[in-house]
């Protein structure tokens, strides 16, 4: 390129600049900044305004041309340049958190040959107006807060932007509250608190949610703009939970406060009220009652979940004669461990001097002390039942003893201190009707034998009930029981279990089992002895073996087929035998598989001929009384 050697003259909407042939000379080496320009953001139309112009000094004509953001890079259109003039027109609004400055590149070149004679840089800087408002970055929290939460919590985070210039008014603001719905009492107070970059709404004393149920906080965000300040808000709203800083109170007593002696069950004694400031149905307002001094544990409470009453009953029949009167005591707490807050002092800074109280629960120990209420139940007295001392006796005798046997006399007695009742013995049960029970004195003697092995008795014993009647209004009945223990004799003799049996003919010795038991225990009864009766058995049958509880009786192929009568002596441990009769059947069980078979055919066949005898009988008889029929 030329080397030109005039000077440029470089006018500016803020002055003119000039530049002299040396420095023009070493200029051309590299772009060229000058002065910026300056336009404030969103200016008013009308459009296109004149932002300023460059003048290019020079003895021939030259045409000017500007590239670059505003031109034809973004925003695109908003600027152009007067190719004759150089004035540098603005075509619509800049937004200055879009561009806060524009870079261009301004050229003159040489009008005949187009060759580029001047290339400057060119700035144009957007000045920022207070247009944003502070925005939040929430414009609304809903927070859900325990009434026992402690001061100085954190409640909720009210950060906020601004899109102006930083560091300038335009995009500094404060934030503040500027109103709470409704206005909180004495004893609370919110506030603001900055931590490093997070806002945040704190607050100092006691929540108490009968004073307030929900807090709406509103915090306003305004800059210090200089010309107009902008602000936007944001809103908070605190529920406070209910929580239990209202311990209940007894307010009264219904019911009669009495109960008949040995009396117990779903009936209830009487009933306490209460009252209690917290939420109706919740864990606070839910009562927790506890009965002191009740060391044989007679009673329960019970707390009635409509009315929240404390139901007192009794669990364990009470007795007149241990006292008229218990006296108790009941405490009442709620479901929810209890709490109180408390604030003592104000100070100007940090937070407040607070006294709180937590964590009562069914122990009791932590105070405040819990409510109690002394309650007395009155005992009524009534009619005892008779008491047997001891109900339940033992007595062991032999089986067998005579009738008239004096087995045991029961005793009973009546606890009632206020009357002198008299009681008649009555038998009760008596499955085998075998004793008899004096109605005065309750002494019980044999009225028939007793057996040991009779079905009656179990495992030795038989046992025998009686009641004492007494005489008073209504009458009461005690009950008594006698099991008699009775001792075994040998008074039962050994038998078989079946006595009739068939057998097989055969070449060859055969046998079948036979079983013996006897209804005596031991040493009474088995294992047995066995002895076949008779000289005609030998050589024909025998026992083997001939002692225990099953034993064999062989058949020698001696014994022809037929009918046989044995006779068979079993003997017990103590020598005591019985004699039995033993019918065996001798039968050739070839073609059926045993005797009984046989018979059974035989039967048939039997059956079968004297039918077709009297079928004969009939027709002879018809011959002689009617003739022969017609046809024959």
């Amino acid at each position: 390129m030329e080397i030109r050697t005039t000077c440029l003259l470089m006018t500016l909407c803020l002055g003119i600049v000039s530049v002299s042939c040396e420095e023009l000379l070493h200029r051309q080496k590299r772009v060229w900044i000058i002065d910026s320009f300056k336009i404030e953001e969103e200016r008013p139309g009308p459009y296109p305004h004149v932002l300023g112009n460059i003048n290019v000094e020079k003895k021939f004509r030259v045409g000017f041309h500007l590239h670059g953001q505003g031109v034809d890079l973004d925003p695109k259109g908003i600027l152009s340049v007067n190719t004759n003039t150089g004035e540098i027109l603005v075509h619509g609004k800049l937004n200055y958190e879009d561009h806060n400055k524009l870079k261009l590149t301004f050229e003159a070149r040489d009008a005949t040959n187009n060759v580029v004679d001047t290339r400057l840089g060119v700035e144009i800087e957007i000045l920022d107006i207070n247009d944003n408002p502070p925005v939040f970055e929430n414009n609304l929290h809903i927070i859900n807060l325990n009434e026992s939460a402690s001061q100085g919590y954190f409640l909720a985070t009210v950060n906020a932007k601004d899109k102006d210039k930083k560091n300038t008014n335009n995009g500094t603001f404060d934030l503040k509250i500027v109103s709470i719905t409704p206005t909180p009492p004495d004893d609370l107070e919110f506030f603001l608190q900055q931590t490093g970059e997070t806002n945040g709404i704190k607050f100092k004393g006691c929540l108490d949610h009968e004073k307030s149920e929900k807090y709406t906080i509103l915090v306003e965000a305004k800059d210090r703009g200089e010309v107009v300040q902008l602000s936007s808000t944001c809103t908070t709203i605190i529920n406070i939970n209910d929580g239990n800083n209202h311990l209940p109170v007894f307010t009264g007593q219904t019911g009669a406060g009495s109960i008949k002696e040995r009396d117990s069950g779903d009936v209830p004694v009487l009933r306490l009220q209460v009252s209690d400031q917290d939420t109706k149905g919740t864990e606070a307002w839910k009562a927790k009652y506890t009965i002191h001094g009740d060391k044989d544990q007679n009673f329960r409470i019970t707390t009635d979940p409509e009315t929240n009453e404390g139901v007192l009953f009794v669990q364990k029949p009470l007795d007149y004669e241990d006292g008229s009167l218990r006296n108790l005591s009941v405490s009442v707490e709620n479901e929810a461990p209890y709490f109180s807050c408390k604030v003592k002092g104000r100070s100007a800074t940090g937070l407040w001097d607070v006294v709180t109280t937590r964590g009562v629960s069914l122990t009791g120990l932590t105070p405040p002390l819990l409510p109690t209420r002394q309650v007395t139940v009155t005992v009524e007295d009534v009619n005892d039942p008779p008491i047997f001392t001891p109900a339940i006796k033992n007595v062991t005798v032999e089986e067998n003893v005579e009738v008239g046997w004096y087995l045991e006399t029961f005793t009973a007695i009546d606890l009632d201190r206020k009357h002198a009742n008299t009681f008649t013995y009555v038998k009760g049960k008596d499955p085998c009707d075998c004793v008899a029970i004096d109605p005065k004195t309750g002494k019980i003697t044999t009225t028939k034998i007793l057996d040991r092995e009779s079905p009656y008795v179990k495992d030795n014993v038989y046992q025998v009930t009686l009641f004492a009647i007494d005489d008073g209004q209504p009458p009461m009945t005690g009950t008594a029981t006698l099991n008699i223990h009775l001792k075994d004799q040998n008074d039962n003799l050994p038998e078989l279990e079946m006595a009739t049996m068939d057998m097989c003919l055969s070449d060859e010795p055969s046998e079948v089992n036979i079983t013996a038991y006897d209804l005596d225990g031991d040493p009474y009864s088995g294992p047995f002895y066995f002895q076949l009766q008779g000289n005609d058995v030998k050589g024909k049958w025998r026992i083997d073996p001939n002692n225990g509880y099953t034993v064999n009786l062989v058949k020698e192929n001696t014994v022809y087929a037929g009918h046989h009568e044995l006779l068979l002596k079993v003997f017990d441990l103590q020598g005591q035998g019985a004699l039995h009769n033993l019918s065996v059947t001798v039968c050739d069980c070839s073609g059926v598989a045993n005797c009984r078979m046989r018979r059974a055919t035989g039967s048939k066949i039997g059956e079968s001929a004297v039918g077709i005898v009297i079928a004969a009988m009939l027709l002879l008889l018809g011959f002689l009384l009617l003739g022969p029929p017609d046809d024959l």
